[in-house]
């Protein structure tokens, strides 16, 4: 009888058993890149008990494990240096998996709301009309992540790597693809781009939620902001959805552009982006560097909502292995909140990691920002840092400054530039205490280093600002 029922058990459970396949998440692919002299997870799922080999072609070197009791397995992989195609095959039994044209290079992430995510060719964007005849790449790899939200961590995502042509460029992130392209031209390896972003999310949702919730002050800014049609708001859910599965997945580091949908809640910002960095490193087990876009000009609903924004944003720099890009010179008008220029942004990025990650400077990259504040007789001399050979004005009249004494009661400011230098003063106004420049939702100046860089908005002050709803 034990017999026949053992029989029994096989015949209907024992093809579900031997025909179990080992799986791979979709990230793990023919066509991917994966990062330099790094350890490379190689993870999956499958039968408990089964034998696992992988095997990479740039060694030889036979590795094994064995599927565990939650049916999954991981093997690292030392890779080497940036090289490649190469071969991986992953082996259980009868099954044989072969992963081909595999590159070795520098991964990036990019990620956050609509600037981010706008592809070169729907959004408008300048400069694709002449980039998609000749942006074929085979050592620039895209890996597009489908906006997708859950509430618990998910494990793999429906997506594939492929190589930039014009094809799979039209949906990437402009700024993705702008910022891999210079990093390919200047150190000539392999780039493997991965884009996870979602127009209109504010960075709590790109944050674990345990992050938020073990903060007072990020639980309740983050219950305050309102619920949109056109994605989530609640903590995690895009993390959940779109990071979570690639976290086993090597990087070199993340570029971030998003701010827009915080402004209402601008208090908090940067003690939320700097809790996100540090989650996010804490789950890739890496402290990668970070670079990110301070937000443009814009006519918001509330006033003052965008300068406190950038205000916060300008205070992440003082995390570690962060850097901000700048650019109020970039837009088309302060009515359009996503400025087309996505060219420049992606080489202002590049320009921070060649330089910070990579240590090729290939010219300016971090823009001037204000070092100190004297009081000359009736006049405010300002000192900036990155401004190694001065700064200039692009028109004759500076403008973008703001000055009051030491009762709240600001001014236009006459401004004049001597070399890293600016003295600033208003004629009704005999003592001078405090300074403001390009600090208002619409308000841009036109001071730039001489390399051509735009300075960094800014207040001396720390007032209470009027962000009272009426146009600015």
């Amino acid at each position: 009888m034990r017999q026949f029922y053992a029989a029994l058990i096989l015949l209907v459970f024992g093809p579900a058993i031997t025909c179990s396949q080992v799986r791979l998440p979709s990230i793990l692919s023919s066509g991917m890149v994966l990062q330099q002299n790094d350890s490379a997870s190689i993870w999956g799922w499958g039968n408990t008990g089964q034998k696992i080999n992988v095997t990479a072609s740039w060694d030889s070197k036979a590795f094994s494990t064995t599927v565990n009791n939650l049916g999954r397995w991981l093997i690292k992989l030392k890779t080497p240096g940036a090289g490649g195609p190469y071969t991986l095959n992953i082996k259980s039994g009868g099954q044989d998996i072969e992963l081909s044209d595999v590159l070795v290079g520098e991964v990036w992430l990019c990620s956050g709301q609509s600037n981010m995510e706008y592809s070169s060719y729907n959004s408008g964007s300048k400069f694709i009309k002449e980039e998609l005849p000749v942006c074929y790449n085979n050592h620039i790899r895209f890996y597009n992540i489908p906006r997708a939200a859950s509430d618990y961590p998910q494990d793999d995502i429906r997506a594939e790597w492929k190589t930039c042509d014009s094809n799979s460029l039209k949906p990437f992130s402009a700024v993705g693809y702008f910022f891999g392209k210079k990093l390919q031209q200047v150190l000539n390896i392999p780039i493997g781009l991965i884009n996870a972003s979602w127009g209109g999310t504010p960075a709590e949702a790109w944050t674990p939620a345990e992050s938020i919730a073990a903060d007072d002050s990020l639980k309740t800014a983050a219950a305050s902001l309102k619920e949109v049609p056109w994605g989530p708001v609640t903590p995690g859910l895009d993390y959940n959805g779109m990071l979570a599965p690639i976290t086993k997945f090597n990087i070199a580091g993340v570029i971030w552009y998003q701010g827009e949908a915080n402004t209402g809640t601008n208090a908090t910002y940067a003690r939320l982006i700097r809790t996100m960095i540090d989650a996010w490193r804490a789950k890739w087990n890496s402290v990668f560097p970070f670079y990110y876009v301070q937000i443009a000009p814009y006519k918001y609903e509330s006033n003052n909502v965008g300068a406190l924004l950038q205000e916060q944003q300008t205070k992440v720099m003082t995390h570690p292995k962060t850097g901000m890009v700048v650019i109020t010179d970039l837009i088309d008008s302060v009515t359009n909140i996503h400025p087309s220029d996505k060219r420049f942004v992606g080489s202002r990025l590049a320009g921070w990691a060649l330089a910070d990650t990579y240590g090729q400077k290939t010219g300016p990259y971090k823009s001037p920002a204000i070092q100190n504040v004297q009081t000359e007789k009736n006049k405010l001399i300002l000192s900036f840092s990155n401004a190694p050979t001065g700064l200039m004005s692009k028109d004759k009249t500076i403008k973008g400054f703001y000055i009051s004494g030491d009762k709240e009661e600001w001014v236009a400011g006459e401004a004049k530039i001597e070399n890293d230098k600016i003295e600033v003063w208003n004629k009704d106004l005999k003592k001078p205490v405090y300074v403001r420049y390009g600090f208002g939702n619409t308000i841009i100046g036109n001071v730039f280093s001489k390399e051509g860089l735009p300075l960094c908005p800014f207040r001396t002050d720390s007032w209470a600002v009027d962000q009272s709803t009426g146009k600015q």
